[in-house]
């Protein structure tokens, strides 16, 4: 169960580090995009950052269960 344990908690790690990157990534392009194209860049930017807040709330719950 502990190998299990730590699989979970790293694949939880590896996708909130995807979903930085992929935000990172999106500001670039929100910042480089032409008037026409500035909110879809712009929303496209927010959803990774909600992508962001759920990978961290993953990782928060797998903490806080280990934790207890």
């Amino acid at each position: 169960m502990f190998l299990s344990d730590r699989s979970t908690r790293a694949r939880a790690l590896e996708e909130w580090r995807d979903a930085a990157r992929l935000a990172s990534t999106r500001w670039e392009v929100f910042r480089e995009a032409d008037a026409e194209f500035r909110s879809w860049a712009f929303a496209s930017y927010v959803a990774a950052l909600d992508a962001g807040e759920a990978a961290a709330a993953e990782m928060a719950g797998l903490l806080s269960r280990k934790a207890a």
